[in-house]
């Protein structure tokens, strides 16, 4: 077991989700806290000064006024578009033919596919990001590459191999047959192995014939125990190019559902522009919608009804959709949350954004009870928030009357340097 460690400062964890109760009951704030961390695991939170005199020799990292909270979740991103992100001005399908699909060609090399995802965790981690679920590339080497660097680093991630069988240039396109095998074979080798989770990845209906969705469809249902990713109803041409695809489906959500491929573990990026129906069926089957907001707005998809579906009871997180996202920064990423939702009349709270990058995508990814949250058993991934990082912010900080005054600033103007250090697996040690 590995030395316990006692991380002093203040917290922030949840009792509820603060969508649904007040804040003195969803909220657990200690204005001089701790946390005891030891063996990979949330050992105990609470006051300081009764930590530390619980645990005399144990030895402390005291941050002082920063903010212990758990690290951030990013429920989808495409890792292999790291090298593209802040590309300029297309829509989404001129977007993935001009720059995508391009980049994603060169993953079939395996050190490529490697020196991307060493980047790309460097980067992640600079913002905060312990745990994302990624799209991989069709190439079962850009899966190795980044499951690899994950267990190198003993980090909590999801990821799968893109599946696309249509509608791509031929270097990307697998077939209905190689999808459900590659796929297969890489479950065997990656689930479950130490903190590492496989998820089923039909990019979306477009790129996918429905034997392809059919095939993927019967391999979730011989592996329920994986997640299924996709994307859902991001953009309204998109939306016309799938049901003319599918003119025998009721909807864009029913290209999924009629071949197996609408669950509770599935998570559906972007769900912009559902119908009515689609909404009842994500609900009633308790499936996950993933709100991308910098990658909405960038690409010009739309806005996100974060209102009406938390009113609903959606199980919803947050995600940067790297490279689509203009940001690795889940900061950014809650203030664009927030833009977005003021744009639908609806004003976010700082708990519920902070709530939305831990605690909200960990439970979108039925992760609940192992990530996202200051809780003891929890697994260790924290990051610390120094809510004073830059002069624009700290004369903000400075007039605070309480912790969500002091904080939202940090969610609007944060950057890297918000971020004072990182635990991953009850290690600051990269």
């Amino acid at each position: 077991m590995s030395e316990q460690v006692l991380l002093l400062g203040q917290t922030l964890g949840f009792a509820a989700n603060p969508f649904d109760l007040p804040l003195d009951e969803a909220v657990i704030h200690h204005r001089r806290g701790g946390v005891l961390v030891g063996g990979g695991k949330i050992l105990a939170v609470g006051d300081r000064d009764e930590l530390k005199q619980q645990h005399p020799q144990t030895k402390t990292v005291d941050y002082g006024e920063k903010l212990i909270t758990a690290g951030f979740v990013d429920a989808h991103v495409h890792y292999p578009q790291t090298g593209i992100i802040a590309s300029w001005g297309k829509r989404l399908i001129d977007w993935l033919n001009s720059y995508t699909f391009p980049e994603e060609m060169r993953f079939h090399d395996a050190d490529y596919a490697a020196d991307i995802a060493k980047l790309y965790f460097n980067l992640t981690r600079s913002h905060g990001v312990t745990t994302m679920v990624s799209y991989c590339t069709i190439h079962p080497e850009s899966v190795d590459a980044f499951f690899n660097e994950a267990q190198m680093r003993n980090q909590r991630v999801v990821a799968g191999k893109t599946c696309m069988d249509r509608n791509a240039p031929g270097g990307l396109r697998d077939t209905a047959q190689s999808a459900y095998d590659d796929s297969k074979a890489l479950i065997g080798k990656w689930h479950g192995l130490d903190r590492l989770s496989y998820a089923i990845t039909p990019r979306f209906s477009p790129t996918s014939t429905p034997e392809q969705l059919r095939a993927l469809g019967d391999l979730w249902t011989e592996h329920p125990e994986c997640l299924m990713q996709t994307h859902l109803s991001e953009q309204t041409d998109e939306i016309d190019w799938v049901l003319g695809l599918y003119p025998e489906a009721r909807d864009y959500l029913d290209t999924y559902e009629m071949f197996g491929l609408l669950g509770e573990k599935g998570l559906y990026g972007h769900a912009i522009h559902l119908q009515d129906r689609e909404r009842a069926r994500l609900k009633e089957v308790g499936a996950g919608l993933i709100h991308c907001p910098t990658s909405n707005t960038f690409i010009g998809s739309g806005l996100f009804d974060m209102g009406g579906l938390m009113a609903e009871g959606q199980r919803v997180g947050l995600a940067t959709d790297t490279g689509g996202g203009s940001s690795f920064s889940m900061l950014r990423t809650m203030a664009a949350a927030y833009e977005v939702a003021h744009l639908r009349h609806t004003s976010l709270h700082a708990a519920q954004l902070i709530w939305l990058a831990t605690a909200g995508s960990a439970a979108a990814l039925h992760m609940e009870n192992k990530i996202g949250n200051l809780t003891p058993g929890l697994e260790a991934d924290l990051v610390v928030l120094d809510l004073a990082s830059t002069p624009d912010i700290a004369q903000r900080t400075a007039r605070a009357d309480d912790l969500w005054e002091a904080l939202f600033p940090t969610i609007m103007m944060g950057d890297d340097r918000a971020i004072a250090d990182v635990w991953i697996n009850g290690s600051n040690q990269i």
